[in-house]
């Protein structure tokens, strides 16, 4: 007897949403709104992604307003967030310039996503980041948050 499958909690920056309509990015971007729409994947979006889609073209604010709402889990900036938030900075894993996507790995882990979703390759998506952001979590009693472009989080058809 095998084990019901549950969705995905996938926390996506503004970086996919936008990615819909950046040519380099659109096909996994869309595919893995495709599998929110379809309810295989819970997107989780912050208080920080909804801050910055409020200064995105309207086409790319759409694509999260026409997601499910049963299919998106908003999720605040805690004390907890802004904490962990602040271990990253302090530890040097992100320049306090760059605060924003560190609330986004933060918001991630706090919120027991399964994986962060993210185009930014210079600041999330970097496989020395990752390192450094899962070593300050592990440092403070928190488990390692998955990080990974939409690229890599393709769902088989027949899996």
């Amino acid at each position: 007897m095998s084990t019901p499958r549950h969705p995905t909690r996938a926390y996506i920056d503004t970086s996919v949403l936008g990615g819909v309509y950046d040519v380099e990015f659109a096909v996994p971007s869309r595919t893995l709104i495709q599998a929110v729409k379809e309810r295989r994947i819970i997107a989780m979006v912050g208080s920080t992604t909804l801050a910055e889609l409020a200064h995105a073209p309207d086409r790319v604010q759409a694509v999260l307003a026409e997601l499910p709402p049963d299919a998106v889990v908003r999720c605040g900036i805690t004390d907890e967030v802004e904490e962990l938030r602040d271990a990253y900075l302090a530890a040097g894993v992100l320049a306090p310039k760059w605060r924003d996507d560190a609330t986004h790995v933060a918001t991630a882990t706090i919120h027991d996503a399964d994986v962060l979703v993210s185009w930014n390759f210079r600041h999330i998506v970097n496989f020395d980041k990752i390192r450094l952001f899962n070593a300050v979590n592990l440092r403070l009693g928190y488990r390692q948050i998955a990080i990974h472009s939409p690229l890599e989080l393709q769902h088989a058809e027949n899996d």
